[in-house]
């Protein structure tokens, strides 16, 4: 067992967006930034924690591909939580393509920066 990576906490259930009509919201109100292969949209609530979702395109592979593409994002976003300015709703949205945990993990990390999200 690898005891040199960081402690990454729970993925609470509600640190999640699942409502449909929660992830309309951010995609209609939220603010977008993009980069090649993904896209984050946030948006401001008023809780003192961070809630995610993370949606994908339609025609995104099969059952099998979806679901390690969550897994991935899930992990990332465990290992970013600490990170994270708080009292955000976000949407992490991977377009199909390569599908591995550091592009995606750099996906996530830039389009943060990009979001001003990261703390200081």
């Amino acid at each position: 067992m690898n005891t040199d990576l960081p402690k990454t906490g729970r993925f609470k259930k509600n640190e999640h967006i699942k409502r449909s009509a929660e992830i309309q919201k951010l995609f209609k109100k939220g603010k977008k930034v993009c980069i090649s292969g993904a896209k984050l949209f946030y948006l401001q609530n008023e809780k003192d924690f961070n809630r995610i979702g993370f949606p994908l395109p339609r025609g995104y592979g099969n059952a099998v591909e979806r679901n390690a593409s969550r897994r991935y994002s899930r992990e990332i976003y465990r290992f970013f939580k600490s990170q994270l300015s708080t009292g955000f709703d976000m949407l992490f949205f991977v377009y199909p393509g390569n599908d591995s945990f550091l592009l995606r993990r750099g996906q996530f990390e830039l389009l943060c920066k990009k979001a001003g999200l990261l703390k200081k």
